[in-house]
């Protein structure tokens, strides 16, 4: 299990180098979708890990490193080249933070005991994010008639606050408790309104996830 884990980290590493790349390239939708095919393969990574009985400290140490250039510097770089073109300052500072709170994020993670991390995080996970950032770019390039960068300014700060917080999060374990019997036709009805809109979908998906989870949370504990 655990090389099936690393090697799903590993193809979370791949897309956040591509989209990096993408980025480079002036690829925006791509370098977006990149980023969140790295969530997908982040999810399966963490449900491969947990049927481990045994922690893998390589992998958890892997899995951050990872996170950092897939949700830290690949959302960044992505923000910066498609958003923030011509508002060098703001963009710079804004995203700067973004990444410093992502590492952070991870580092704090990576010190907590794994009993505290049963079915919730402290502090938004990077891969939400990161997705965030992702598909709101996938938005603004569809939809030109969205409001002007400032706005995406401000969701890149408060993402970074909400990462770095104290404010609980639902992991795969709490949103399974949470969702029981009807994952599936969760899963089906998101399956259907992403053939059609897929940006909004991803988009509405996590921004659901941002909203609610914290309250969700004291159904559990």
């Amino acid at each position: 299990m655990n090389y099936l884990a690393n090697l799903l980290t590993g193809l979370s590493l791949i897309c956040g180098f591509v989209s990096l790349i993408f980025s480079l390239e002036s690829h925006y939708t791509f370098a977006s979708w990149a980023i969140i095919l790295a969530v997908i393969f982040d999810g399966l990574d963490g449900q491969v890990a947990r049927l481990n009985p045994v922690e893998n400290e390589f992998g958890k140490e892997l899995d951050s490193l990872v996170d950092v250039v897939s949700f830290g510097i690949a959302p960044s770089l992505l923000g910066y080249i498609f958003v923030y073109r011509d508002f060098h300052l703001w963009a710079t500072t804004a995203l700067f933070i973004y990444l410093v709170c992502s590492i952070v994020r991870l580092a704090k993670y990576n010190i907590t005991p794994k009993e505290k991390l049963k079915d919730y995080f402290y502090g938004l996970p990077t891969t939400v994010s990161g997705g965030i950032i992702a598909s709101f770019i996938l938005i603004y390039r569809k939809y030109t008639q969205l409001p002007p960068h400032f706005i995406f300014l401000l969701i890149v700060l408060c993402l970074a606050f909400l990462m770095v917080s104290r404010v609980r999060y639902l992991n795969l374990d709490g949103l399974k408790k949470i969702s029981g019997n009807k994952r599936l036709l969760f899963l089906i009805a998101a399956l259907i309104v992403f053939a059609f809109v897929p940006e909004i979908t991803v988009f509405s998906l996590l921004v659901l996830y941002l909203v609610f989870s914290p309250f969700l949370v004291r159904k559990i504990v």
